[in-house]
């Protein structure tokens, strides 16, 4: 056994063996001799079991998230890979630096920064903001009520109105909120209506549409109301027009009358002959 572990084998070599197939031999024995020594020696790279990989991966629907080990989950894309390199990274834009400061519309300063600039694009320094009443916020819901106003008005015309967004105070489970600065709303409802006076019209022509639709509608349950409770008056109302059919005349000697029945109603008829 040689150094290395693995066994030197030596073939017996004939004397009539020309100098080729010693040659060959010497070649196969060496070559038997490196896969031996492969063999023996440990491989760098082991296989990776599969099963135990399949252990990290976590299932839910549609999605595929990975156990990390680290503490975090990492949601798996379409192509296999762990990131995304469509991945949109949104920068928060620093403060504006003079001489390219705006103007605060109230106070008339020049200002670097401020929350309805950076949510709103509107020009009011953080001092002059009024929460409650002039610099106050309505919902999408409430301006689309109250303003008459379309998504394409909100969303589609020119310049778009900038929004934030918030839980829903009454139920968080119902989904986000759209808040937006409640002067930009009003600014858009007159382009879009043209006039205070031209909103108030459609807001009244509209509430005059829908309670007349509504007095209709009441009107209408109320008759079926009627002829399902009170189904005796139509039948006496049907009965109304009721033609009679008499039988034979009787006479009657004490007041000199004569009566008749009507076979169909007994209706009695009592009358006198000239």
């Amino acid at each position: 056994m040689s150094e290395e572990g693995s066994l030197d084998v030596k073939p017996n070599v004939s004397s009539n063996l020309t100098p080729a197939q010693r040659a060959l031999i010497e070649k196969n024995r060496l070559r038997a001799l490196e896969i031996r020594r492969a063999k023996l020696m440990p491989h760098p790279y082991a296989k990776v079991d599969k099963s135990a990989a399949e252990k990290t991966v976590i299932r839910s629907k549609s999605t595929k998230v990975v156990d990390t080990g680290g503490g975090f989950l990492l949601e798996e894309v379409d192509d296999g890979n762990l990131f995304s390199d469509n991945v949109e990274i949104v920068k928060e834009p620093g403060p504006i630096l003079p001489p390219d400061c705006p103007i605060c519309e109230d106070c008339q300063k020049e200002f670097s920064d401020s929350w309805l600039l950076k949510s709103f694009d509107h020009s009011v320094c953080d001092g002059c903001r009024d929460n409650e009443e002039k610099h106050a916020l309505i919902t999408r819901t409430d301006a689309k009520t109250e303003y008459l106003l379309k998504d394409c008005d909100i969303d589609k015309r020119m310049p778009t109105l900038k929004f934030i967004v918030r839980k829903n105070p009454h139920n968080p489970r119902w989904g986000d909120m759209k808040l937006y600065l409640h002067l930009q709303i009003e600014k858009r409802a007159l382009e879009v209506w043209g006039s205070e006076e031209a909103l108030l019209e459609e807001k009244e022509a509209r509430d005059e549409k829908r309670n007349a639709s509504k007095v209709k509608k009441y009107n209408k349950q109320l008759k079926a109301l009627r002829m399902s409770v009170r189904s005796s008056l139509y039948d006496r109302t049907s009965a109304a027009a009721h033609t009679h059919s008499f039988g034979a005349e009787s006479y009657n000697e004490d007041d000199d009358t004569y009566t008749r029945t009507c076979t169909t109603c007994k209706f009695i008829d009592t009358f006198e002959k000239m």
